[in-house]
């Protein structure tokens, strides 16, 4: 009995559960499934992009549009309330991996996009702040190529 009483006493202490500690809240990751929408300044004006974004099992997959077209992006992950993927993209034969980071606070992202510069320049750092205006799936758009 006194083995019970031990072990009972070590389950509640490491939950925190004694000594008035409450156990910390269960609170669910977020979920990014939806449409996200922004636009992205550029040189030559502003750049209206949509992702849309589901759960597939434990991963996350999405589809970035903009006026250059759709594709799948790469690289997702969603740990704490923290988004990142990477959108990879030719132009001209040439490969560029932008990269995006954010944190989800309900229906917005706010974080920063990492480009490379064009035939070999500086690379840029940009703001971006999206918005989900619908929480459908991912699966109506698909990628080109």
């Amino acid at each position: 009995m006194k083995t019970l009483g031990l072990i009972l006493v070590t389950c509640l202490a490491s939950l925190g559960l004694l000594h008035g500690e409450p156990a910390a809240p269960l609170i669910p990751p977020p979920d990014p499934t939806g449409t996200w929408e922004w636009s992205t300044k550029s040189p030559n004006g502003e750049i209206p992009t949509t992702l849309k974004l589901e759960r597939q099992d434990s991963k996350i997959a999405g589809v970035y549009s903009n006026q250059f077209g759709n594709t799948a992006i790469s690289n997702a992950s969603l740990q704490d309330n923290v988004i990142k993927f990477d959108v990879v993209r030719d132009f001209g034969g040439q490969k560029y991996v932008v990269k995006y980071q954010g944190r989800m606070e309900g229906d917005t992202i706010s974080g920063t996009i990492e480009a490379p510069g064009h035939d070999g320049g500086e690379g840029v750092k940009l703001d971006w702040n999206a918005k989900r205006t619908t929480k459908e799936k991912a699966g109506d758009t698909k990628p080109q190529g």
